[in-house]
This record gives C-alpha cells, structure tokens and sequence, in this order.
C-alpha cells in the first residue's frame, strides 16, 4: 500500500491502520469517476493486504465530501446515453465498502453531502468533527437517493428519521446526527482523527482478524434476514469450523496467561469452509 499513489485519494498506513483521506480540497473532495477508480483500487489492496487491520476515511481540508462534482453543469446527472446499463459510480463504492473484510471508520471532518454523506453508511463506524455537516440532498437537486442509500439509510436511522432527511435535503449538524444514531461521537476537529485512530488500534492490537472479518460480514448480511434461526445456523456452522483452530486456541491461552493476543490467523488464507456463505449479487438494468 505504502508504494501506491492515486489521482483523488491518497493512502497511508501506520500501526496496520490505513487512513484515506480524499483529496480534492479545492473542491471540497467533491465525488467523480476518478475518485469512485481510486476508491475502488484502495479498497481492493487493502482486503488483500493482511497487514492491514483498519480503515479510516476522512477528507482533506475542510470538507470530507461536498458531493457529486457538478462543475459539468446541467448534463452532471444525465445518464441516458448510456440506456440501462448505467451503474451509480456511488453504488459501486458503497457495494464495495459493504464487502470489505476490514472494518471501516469514517472520520467527518466537515460537509458530507449527497454521495459525501451515503458512502458514509456501508462504513461500520462514523465520528464527526463539530465543524461536521451531513445532507441527504438528492430531492434538492432533483434525483433520488443513490450509494444504495434507500437501503443503508434505514437500517442506520430508523424510516422516521431516513424520510425527514431524504424528504426535505436539508442539511444538518453533528449533534442531530449523534441523536440519531448515525454517528458515533462528535469531536473537536483537532480531536477527530485521534479518536478515530485510537479506535482503530484498539481494533488491531486485541482482535483476531479473522474473527472481525466474519463478525462484520455476519452482521451486514444478517439484516436482510427474517428470522434468527439464520443467525443460528450459521453461527453454528462457523464456529464448528474455527473452534478447535488457532485464533480461538491464542485467545484462551492469552486470557489466561493475561498477556496480549498474538492471534496468528490471516484473512488471506485463513478464512473458514463456509465463508463466503452468499451468493454474490451481479448488477442487472432493472427490468431484465
């Protein structure tokens, strides 16, 4: 990750943390094409990286991301010459985001509009900056919700408080979204990339990484469920298959020695029979 330099993002990493910062502050780090490439490039080294732990975002400047880059004009939203087949560029980063075997931490260090505030909602856990803004505008700009926002936002907030936003785009502050749920805690802007940071090392200095990347997709794809017994059964499956290994034999031996976890398993190669125990969605034009 260290050697790799992208157009709109840029990608450190330290303590098995990567932090990416989007970097279009003359722009307020506003969404395009090239930034959902970079995106999509970062996040597929960091999954295939298992020095890597922990996904931080946030945004350079003043902004974390003011939204779809509208310096097109009027034509910004205007797909239909590419007939059915087009595909949300926010979608396909939220998608991605969802799929991650990292947790992911978005760090809002100022306004998050439109694409800035719902590439936020596949991230596991959210912290805003007091200078933070968040606005679900699409209404205000005559499109509808995308980033798969109609999915993910109801799930964060509850239907009252994902239609209130939706319905009026208006913009809002951090001590709204902390009442809400869809933060985690509010930070002084100098305050804000510590805390992330430190929750992030937490994460990797007592977790096993195996263990995460199950725990989160279990939890992501659980929600389309009907009934715990899916929970259950695949719990069950899990377990029957990493129980006698050699993360939850170091987690034992580490508690009871009182010693830090030195958890050998790697995500790479170290993953259960059962996972993935989906079926991969494929994108199809609606209608076909």
């Amino acid at each position: 990750m260290s050697s790799r330099t992208y157009e709109t993002v840029r990608a450190e990493v330290e303590d098995r943390i990567l932090t990416v910062t989007l970097d279009r502050p003359e722009k307020l780090n506003a969404f395009g094409p090239q930034m959902m490439q970079d995106l999509l490039d970062v996040l597929d080294a960091a999954d295939a990286d298992d020095e890597i732990r922990v996904i931080v975002v946030t945004g350079a400047g003043r902004g974390f991301c003011a939204g779809a880059d509208v310096s097109g004009g009027r034509s910004t939203f205007d797909h239909r010459t590419a007939g059915a087949w087009h595909r949300d560029t926010g979608g396909r980063v939220a998608l991605r985001i969802f799929a991650c075997t990292k947790p992911v931490i978005a760090a809002v260090n100022g306004p998050a509009a439109g694409v800035g505030a719902s590439m936020t909602l596949p991230m596991d856990i959210r912290l805003a900056s007091t200078s933070a803004k968040f606005g679900f505008v699409f209404a205000r700009r005559g499109i509808v919700p995308e980033s798969a926002a109609s999915w993910f936002l109801p799930r964060a907030v509850g239907m009252q408080r994902a239609m209130e936003w939706v319905a009026t785009g208006r913009l809002f502050g951090p001590d709204e979204a902390l009442a809400a749920g869809l933060v985690r805690s509010v930070h002084a802007p100098g305050e804000l990339l510590p805390a992330a940071h430190e929750l992030a090392r937490e994460i990797a200095a007592n977790t096993s990484a195996v263990s995460v990347a199950l725990s989160r997709q279990m939890m992501w794809r659980m929600l389309g469920e009907p009934h715990p017994m899916a929970a259950h059964r695949l719990d069950s499956r899990i377990m029957s298959q990493i129980g006698g290994g050699p993360d939850p034999t170091e987690g034992v031996e580490s508690f009871l020695a009182k010693r830090p976890p030195a958890f050998p398993g790697l995500v790479s190669k170290d993953m259960p029979g059962v996972y993935p125990w989906w079926r991969e969605e494929e994108f199809r034009p609606l209608g076909e």
